[in-house]
């Protein structure tokens, strides 16, 4: 049994989600301490017990101490099957980051399942829906990975009751390692602003922010207006297209946020990657290094390297002992080296 400290590092439900991926892939058990002792409310939320609840589905697994606010939780993995699976987390929790902690479990079925997971799609501190099917799916596609997710119906902080449906099939040949390490030209940007059942002027406060901070027309910054019911919500997406790569930066709505901060804070991340012309964005480079660990391998540049990179990197080397480095080529230039133990594909 592995034995992992939920509190190191970052210490967020990171360590939880990636445990629980690697336990269930390697087929071993996993006892992981501590969880977000750190935090405010430490322990297990509905999103981490909706993560472990659908990995054990997946692969038959035994779960102890799943229950809200537990600091310990086990995993006693079984046999993975492919099937049409649906989880539904009884809150706004995130879908895509449950999705994220499935996929790796999924490719390791003998044939396609379908996932769908009722929640939040569009989260704070959580890659929304967009960014799963434009940036984090289309690289892993570079391994060969063949994976898919639409989104049903919107899901925003706090209200909820969105969901996405994933696509997984058996990982079943790869490219070779990856490398994307070559400096991008991500050209001009592009601004689209979501607004659901909250008033105009939040929008078209954001789109004048936007235009001014970014240097492009207000025309060029979209506004799309979401269902009433789906709300209330907000995010404002920037993207850049480089070749065939997209990135995305996002920014979301709170309450008692301004609609102006809500914007500068999209415009002045966006404009700092952009700058670097590194390949991939800061959020992408934590969420590769799991299956290139357990792939082939391969290298990429980033902006700058997150303590949740380096979180992830140390509970990879905790299961798997493999080192992934990290070293800088200038401030906003970061090089990442994962090894691989071809573990997948299988075959």
């Amino acid at each position: 049994m592995i034995v992992i400290d939920g509190s190191f590092g970052e210490g967020g439900g990171q360590i939880v989600r990636s445990s629980l991926s690697l336990a269930a892939v390697l087929g071993v058990s996993v006892k992981i301490e501590r969880i977000r002792a750190g935090r405010p409310r430490p322990g297990l939320g509905n999103q981490h017990l909706a993560a472990a609840r659908a990995v054990a589905k997946v692969c038959g697994g035994e779960l102890t101490g799943a229950k809200k606010g537990s600091l310990e939780l086990t995993l006693t993995p079984g046999e993975v099957r492919a099937g049409h699976y649906s989880r539904e987390i009884g809150s706004a929790g995130s879908t895509t980051l449950i999705f994220q902690t499935l996929l790796p479990v999924l490719l390791t079925a003998e044939g396609e399942s379908v996932a769908t997971i009722h929640g939040g799609t569009h989260n704070p501190l959580a890659p929304p829906f967009e960014f799963i099917a434009e940036c984090y799916l289309p690289a892993l596609g570079l391994l060969g990975i063949e994976a898919s997710c639409g989104l049903v119906l919107h899901g925003f902080y706090p209200k909820g009751g969105g969901a996405i449906r994933g696509t997984v099939g058996p990982w079943e040949s790869s490219g070779g390692p990856l490398d994307l390490t070559a400096e991008v030209d991500w050209g001009e940007p592009e601004a689209t602003i979501l607004i659901a059942n909250l008033p105009d002027h939040v929008a078209e406060r954001e789109q004048m922010e936007l235009a001014n901070r970014l240097k492009i027309e207000p025309v060029d910054v979209r506004i799309e207006a979401l269902p009433g019911e789906v709300g209330p919500g907000n995010a404002v997406l920037v993207r850049y297209r480089g070749g065939s790569r997209t990135a995305l930066i996002t920014s979301f709505g709170e309450p008692h946020k301004r609609a102006e901060t809500v914007a500068q804070e999209a415009a002045r991340e966006a404009k700092n990657f952009s700058r670097s012309r590194a390949p991939v964005d800061p959020h992408l480079a934590d969420q590769l290094i799991v299956l290139l660990a357990l792939g082939p391998g391969g290298s990429f540049t980033t902006s700058a390297v997150t303590e949740h990179a380096r979180t992830q990197a140390e509970v990879i080397r905790r299961f798997l002992g493999i080192e992934v480095g990290f070293s800088m080529a200038r401030p906003d230039f970061w090089r990442v080296e994962v090894p691989g133990l071809k573990m997948l594909p299988r075959g």
